[in-house]
């Protein structure tokens, strides 16, 4: 079984798409049978998880922010695993503690942990981009992440598919804002 996966950034910064790919079919299933058999991931999100984590790799290499290319099969291990805690703790439902496992921070993890605050910095400029109204809007629902949209509606004296509606327009213009800043 293969571990050096250091032609893996050679290629994809290259652009050598049929080189990256074989490379991908071999590495992906390894990430998502360490997240279902080491964290106990439902198969879908073990798929979801470590294609996300990839996404966030792929993005670093090809801003040049990945050095040694000999780690990256263990750099994209961390990332995937971080990813899932993430994914957790954002459904709650993960099992341990989930604040225990980032206090023994790893340097990728590190790595990790700075990237996250980096992304919530770029999220919060992108909700001052937005109009006042929605702001306060898109706050509320994510400081009250269960209640329902009838609840909402009544908050803000709208119809629950004004609710939703408004809120998949402003998590659109978010996630632009977020893409856009991002590439900077």
């Amino acid at each position: 079984m293969r571990i050096d996966y250091s032609e893996l950034v050679t290629a994809l910064r290259n652009g050598d798409e049929m080189t990256a790919n074989q490379l991908l079919s071999e590495v992906m299933p390894r990430l998502v049978e360490y997240l279902r058999v080491v964290m106990k991931a439902e198969e879908n999100v073990a798929h979801e998880c470590a294609q996300q984590a990839f996404t966030d790799v792929f993005e670093r290499i090809q801003k040049g922010k990945i050095k040694e290319k000999k780690y990256i099969f263990s750099y994209l291990l961390t990332a995937t695993r971080n990813e899932f805690l993430r994914y957790s703790k954002h459904q709650h439902r993960f099992d341990t503690d989930s604040n225990a496992a980032y206090e023994q921070s790893e340097p990728a993890e590190q790595i990790k942990a700075l990237m996250d605050k980096e992304r919530m910095l770029l999220l919060e400029e992108c909700l001052y981009e937005l109009d006042s109204e929605s702001r306060v809007f898109i706050r509320y629902l994510i400081e009250n992440p269960g209640k329902s949209s009838k609840e909402y509606g009544k908050k803000f004296d709208m119809s629950e598919v004004n609710v939703r509606t408004k809120k998949s327009r402003i998590v659109s213009q978010l996630h632009f804002c977020y893409k856009r800043k991002s590439s900077e």
